[in-house]
This record gives C-alpha cells, structure tokens and sequence, in this order.
C-alpha cells in the first residue's frame, strides 16, 4: 500500500498532570501543491476523549464522525463517560475493517480515565499506547524535541510550550505542515481549543 503518497501533516499529543494535549498544524497539501491552509486536524470525540489527525482530510473527518456518533450511542447505553481506550479500540476496530480500502488517515486519540491516556494508530488499526506522540510527515522532528524534553507529569503550560516547539520543529523542515497550530486541551471538565498564529 502507498502510504508514503498520503497528503503531509505535523500532529502530536502530550500528556500531563491533569489531562492531554492534542495539537496539529493547519497546512493540507498533496505533492507539491498547498491545497488549504486553514484546516482543523483536531477533534472532539466525547466530553473527555479528542482525537487528531494526520492524511486524507475527508478520511479523517468520517472516521471521527462515525466513532462520535458510535460513542454517543455507548454511553446512552452504558449510562457513563466511555473511556479513552474505548474509543481508540473502536476506531481500531472501523479501520481494520476497510484494511482492503483503507482510511489514508493517522491519528491519536488522547483523554481521560483514571489518569491521561494517549494511543496512536495508523491506516490498518494499530492500536499503541504512549504517553506522548506524533503521527505525520514531520512525526520525525517531532518526535526529536518530545523524546529530550518530555517529562510526566508536567504542568499544562510547560505541556503546551512543548507541543508548539515540536510542531514549530517539523514545520521548519517539513514544507507539507505549516500556517499555524490548533491546540486541543482534554481534562475531566472538558475540551477547550486555542489556535496559534504562527508569523
């Protein structure tokens, strides 16, 4: 499978002392071409369960609708929050069954149970926990500045401040991420979103 045709993109997520971050550049390119500059490549899956993603923008924004609304039914089943684990084990579960066309899409799927959980998956429905990640083109020089700097439990200011350096790193040398950053907090209390202008 071509994967390495799949449209560029900088998404990382980071977790700290009282939840995770989910941040992702804003540039959509296909080949040599900057197609949009100002898309949003991180969601809201549940009141404490995001999700970000990196590939095919209309991939993406399917598999968070159908997973969005398949959690909605869970916990008008359940009668509780469904847990971050939950909702990536799901995701898992729809793109292993399009394994033969899959969903060109990454993502990470970040929330909060007992304590932050990050998981990464890739087109055929990995599942991988972490406790910081980054999916994309510029995944690499990501991944560089979190693997130095990481630490748990940090502060959610110096979570941030993290997740911008190292997605500021990648659009340094990667021409497919770029035109700013969407930042996704994910506590108990809910989502908020922030954007970043980058100059």
């Amino acid at each position: 499978m071509a994967f390495e045709f799949m449209p560029g993109a900088t998404v990382v997520g980071i977790s700290y002392d009282n939840g995770v971050i989910l941040a992702a550049e804003k540039r959509v390119s296909f080949g040599h071409f900057v197609v949009n500059k100002n898309i949003k490549k991180t969601f809201t899956v549940t009141h404490q369960v995001g999700a970000a993603c990196a590939g095919m923008v209309a991939d993406m924004q399917v598999l968070v609708r159908q997973v969005e609304a398949l959690a909605k039914i869970r916990k008008l089943e359940t009668r509780r929050e469904v847990a971050p684990n939950s909702v990536a084990k799901l995701m898992s579960v729809i793109m292993f069954e399009r394994r033969y066309f899959p969903l060109l899409t990454q993502v990470i799927v970040g929330g909060v149970n007992d304590k932050p959980e990050i998981y990464t998956l890739d087109p055929l429905g990995s599942v991988l926990p972490d406790e910081y990640a980054a999916v994309g083109t510029g995944a690499e020089m990501a991944l560089g500045i979190m693997d130095a700097e990481f630490k748990a439990g940090m502060t959610e200011a110096k979570a941030k401040e993290l997740a911008v350096r190292a997605i500021k790193s990648a659009i340094q040398r990667d021409s497919a991420s770029g035109d700013g950053i969407d930042v996704l907090f994910v506590t108990r209390d809910g989502t908020r979103e922030e954007t970043i202008k980058l100059n």
